[in-house]
């Protein structure tokens, strides 16, 4: 038990609950705080594992908020192009992967700050494309969900029917791309010993922002986790680039 990092832990638990309060997902703070304890590629295979627990458990909280019909039209692309993105790590330096999760996290919060307003339309080109760009990210970079959310919420959804629908999709990309690192090589035999404590926290972390989601606002939190994004994107271009 030595070997385990209980600060890694610590914090896995609460990327849980704020990925979950503010609709986007563990992965989008798990997958770079990670990268402060494991190499990238192993930071992409816990990640496909932890979110498979975290995953069921919101299926299961939420589960009478599951929309079929959305699931369809974002799920099948999504599930089609993580399998493109998750091949192209193979082929691509884990160091370039870090710098582009980077600069991607501090695009992409900074334009929901600034663009506060911004919706997706709900046509089927649009959902396609979300869907299909938020898959090839959670491939490539290990999260998508932040991109999945701002297309979902040009629907206008319910808490409970967002984070059902969103988790259901997200457990078919993590489902799909477990098998794509596996076979790459990431999942390896000396971090599987977080896997059990993983998976407690998937399920202890989505219920404690089950709790939380009913006292405080889904725009006012969301506000607050686009700039924890943006720190943690600023965060993990500075390691790479100057440490």
């Amino acid at each position: 038990m030595d070997k385990i990092s209980y600060l890694f832990l610590l914090l896995t638990l609460l990327a849980e609950i704020v990925g979950t309060v503010g609709g986007f997902g563990s992965s989008v703070f798990f997958v770079p705080m990670a990268g402060f304890f494991f190499d990238f590629q192993s930071v992409l295979g816990l990640t496909a594992i932890f979110h498979l627990a975290s995953n069921i458990s919101k299926i299961s909280l939420f589960r009478k908020g599951l929309d079929k019909k959305l699931l369809l039209r974002l799920g099948l692309p999504s599930v089609i192009f993580v399998i493109v993105g998750a091949m192209l790590t193979k082929f691509i330096n884990a160091k370039a992967l870090e710098i582009i999760l980077g600069i991607f996290l501090i695009i992409f919060s900074s334009f929901l700050l600034w663009k506060k307003d911004f919706e997706i339309r709900t046509d089927r080109k649009e959902t396609i494309l979300g869907g299909s760009l938020s898959g090839f990210t959670a491939g490539l970079l290990g999260t998508g969900g932040a991109i999945r959310g701002v297309t979902m919420a040009a629907f206008n959804l319910e808490k409970e029917i967002f984070i059902a629908t969103s988790a259901a999709i997200d457990f078919s990309i993590d489902f799909t791309r477990t098998f794509v690192y596996f076979g790459n090589g990431y999942i390896h035999t000396h971090d599987l010993i977080y896997v059990p404590f993983l998976v407690v926290i998937g399920f202890v972390g989505t219920y404690i922002g089950k709790y939380f989601l009913n006292f405080i606002p889904q725009d006012k939190f969301k506000s607050v986790s686009l700039i924890l994004v943006l720190l943690i994107g600023i965060v993990t271009l500075s390691k790479i680039l100057f440490f």
